[in-house]
């Protein structure tokens, strides 16, 4: 028996080996009417403690983009492609995707932001249907459709690369100042604006 706001799931039980993996249900957190919506692959196990998403190291990451940008974590909403933790931390199946898949276009749409920023290859795959080169890619804004609505994409690697490749730490950092800029929300979109908060 599913129960769905438009937000939250509540139960869920299309995706057997993830059932068997989660100790929760993790939904996406933040304002529900905010400009900017990350979407990650899927709960790790630090998320599916916690029950929020990217709340690990990739989450520390993120949290530091997000406030050299000159915003806060409590300011931006971040859910993933799937809401259960994969076993093993593998990537969700094409299936367990699908079967998620709902729920993420109903948040998109009940949040309706900005600018919806993937956080990897996984989720940008996922969003725009399509083969993504992410290292290549990051950076990129794509006009895509999701039901009747025009959506722009902005393409980013996973903050989790930057823990293991240093060189794309400054790739993912510049696509978060990007983001924030393209919604405005880090105090006049000109990016001039976090030069006097230093």
């Amino acid at each position: 028996m599913e129960q769905f706001d438009g937000l939250c799931v509540q139960d869920c039980e299309r995706c057997p080996e993830l059932v068997d993996s989660r100790s929760r249900i993790v939904n996406g957190v933040g304002p529900e009417d905010a400009d900017l919506l990350f979407v990650g692959e899927g709960p790790g196990k630090n998320e599916d403690e916690q029950g929020e998403p990217f709340v690990g190291r990739s989450g520390t990451v993120l949290d530091d983009a997000l406030s050299e940008a000159g915003v806060l974590r409590e300011e931006v909403r971040i859910t993933n492609c799937v809401r259960c933790r994969p076993p093993e931390n593998r990537d969700p199946t094409k299936e367990e995707l699908a079967n998620c898949r709902g729920y993420l276009d109903s948040e998109i749409a009940a949040v309706e932001p900005v600018v919806v920023v993937t956080l990897g290859k996984v989720p940008s795959e996922h969003l725009l249907e399509r083969s993504v080169g992410i290292t290549g890619e990051a950076g990129d804004i794509v006009e895509t459709r999701f039901g009747e609505r025009s959506q722009r994409v902005l393409l980013s690697v996973h903050p989790a690369a930057t823990l293991y490749d240093r060189s794309q730490r400054e790739t993912f950092f510049e696509t978060i100042a990007e983001a924030v800029d393209l919604t405005g929300l880090g105090g006049g979109g000109n990016g001039q604006s976090r030069l006097g908060d230093y």
